[in-house]
């Protein structure tokens, strides 16, 4: 059974280095400070992007005709405790036309909230919620962010590394 419909074992060239990607390409075209860092692993491009830039990154891979990330399929966190900046919030973007899959990356502290991309994808509502509630990580701009999994008189935020394991008492 050929594998070619996938984009891991697609037939198409892959760029020799991460920033020869046409997706990173593109964006760098758009806007140079766009994008601050990133790679390609394993067929996936993985981008990272500046906080402040992050709504206007996400509308131009949604709306630009030859990108259409039309799909955010997750939104997530992950604690980085010690370093800093301590949360790494990352977004799984797709595009249905393509079968492409975009990983964005943004870096934040506890007290530094990351703006909403719900006007944008409206399914990043509960993912944000989510992530706010099992990590503590803000985001302006939210219709309705309180808590989505923990009860609403739960103390802290259970995903943090530094959260103790038994609990508050």
């Amino acid at each position: 059974m050929p594998l070619d419909h996938l984009p891991i074992f697609s037939a198409q060239p892959v760029a020799a280095k991460p920033a020869d990607h046409p997706v990173w390409q593109r964006l760098l075209d758009w806007n140079p400070e766009a994008v601050v860092g990133g790679k390609f692993d394993r067929g996936e491009l993985t981008l990272t992007v500046t906080a402040a830039l992050l709504p206007a990154v996400a509308e131009y891979l949604r709306d630009d005709s030859q990108l259409r990330f039309d799909l955010l399929a997750d939104l997530t966190a992950v604690d980085r405790l010690p370093n800093h900046p301590r949360f790494e919030v990352n977004y799984h973007l797709y595009c249905l036309s393509r079968h492409e899959w975009l990983r964005l990356k943004v870096w934040t502290e506890p007290e530094q909230p990351i703006p909403s991309v719900t006007g944008i994808w409206p399914a990043a509502n509960w993912h944000e919620r989510e992530v706010w509630d099992l990590f503590g990580v803000r985001f302006s701009g939210h219709p309705f962010l309180r808590r989505i999994l923990m009860p609403d008189n739960w103390e802290g935020h259970p995903m943090r590394k530094d959260y103790p394991v038994e609990g508050y008492r």
